[in-house]
């Protein structure tokens, strides 16, 4: 492929995107760790397993443990979308599909709502399987 088109395929905008929903995870989970065990616990070496047990930072935790476990397949697939070319238009879709469901399990995990979140992940799971198919069909 071109490197000019790879340049400007809408993957490589999504993984940026993508990316900066990494950050926010991580940034989230860290920021409230330190409200609950504060900025010592924080700039320290943490070599004692003291771990945050409030609601709010354990389900900020877990959010972005589970986006870490489906994000290398993301990246993967978004890869090799960009460089093979997505001529149907699924791809993108699918690729969008998983981004927007990611943002939105997070409010949803945050909030503890059940059900809705399983739904939301489920939605997230079909955009990568929409990715696949893309490549394999």
């Amino acid at each position: 492929m071109d490197p000019a088109a790879l340049a400007v395929s809408p993957f490589v905008t999504l993984l940026a995107w993508s990316v900066v929903l990494l950050v926010f995870h991580v940034s989230l989970q860290g920021f409230s760790a330190t409200l609950e065990l504060g900025s010592a616990w924080n700039a320290g070496p943490r070599d004692e397993e003291k771990k945050p047990s409030g609601k709010l930072a354990g389900r900020a935790a877990r959010a972005s443990a589970n986006f870490r476990e489906t994000y290398p397949a993301f990246v993967g697939l978004a890869l090799a979308l960009a460089i093979n070319g997505d001529l149907t238009g699924w791809g993108l879709t699918g690729a969008w599909t998983w981004l927007v469901c990611r943002i939105l399990y997070i409010p949803l995990y945050l909030a503890g709502v059940p059900y809705i979140r399983s739904l939301i992940w489920l939605g997230s799971l079909a955009g990568l399987l929409i990715m696949v198919a893309t490549l394999i069909f």
